[in-house]
């Protein structure tokens, strides 16, 4: 029933109402996409926003607080101050806080870390062999956040088929949707 409804509308667009309609479908994933760059470039950091996904930094941050993050070279890192890395092997970054920044004699900078709410360091959640995160393994530093927002990642990360739901229902919208 949908489906004939979405098809009913799509067969009233003439050929250039829906190429425009498309047209316009693809400046938003591309504005998005050009917004996320720019916030790349302006923080220095890979991922200026991260999804706190657990609830390891207590009371600090909860599941589901969106960070902002930024990730300039020349700014030092110092202890007690809250990171987002990456571990070898493992596709999803850690946010956790500093306990120790330590500095060998050719300059490389080493970071020791441990969530707020856990009882021993990240060195167990390191990759093997590993006792240091690395300053290039860095990807932000927290600089603030929304307390909640991102329990909408975290939904829609959980319930697969709700997103391809959501996102195809406003892709639809945007295609069927004509100005008067």
């Amino acid at each position: 029933m949908v489906v004939e409804w979405i098809l009913g509308d799509l067969k009233k667009l003439n050929k250039r109402q829906l190429y425009y309609q498309f047209l316009s479908l693809g400046m938003i994933v591309s504005s998005a996409l050009m917004i996320w760059k720019g916030l790349m470039v302006v923080t220095g950091s890979e991922s200026p926003i991260v999804v706190v996904l657990s609830g390891s930094m207590e009371p600090a941050f909860f599941r589901g607080d969106l960070l902002f993050l930024t990730n300039y070279e020349e700014d030092p890192i110092r202890s007690g101050e809250i990171v987002v890395f990456k571990v070898k092997d493992r596709d999803i970054p850690i946010v956790h806080r500093v306990l120790t920044v330590h500095e060998d004699h050719n300059g490389e900078v080493y970071l020791l870390t441990k969530g707020d709410n856990n009882q021993v360091d990240d060195r167990g959640l390191y990759a093997p062999g590993q006792l240091w995160v690395k300053r290039d393994e860095v990807v932000g530093r927290a600089r603030g956040f929304l307390p909640y927002i991102g329990m909408v990642t975290i939904i829609m990360n959980d319930y697969p088929k709700l997103k391809y739901l959501l996102l195809g229902g406003l892709a639809v919208f945007v295609i069927l949707h004509r100005e008067q």
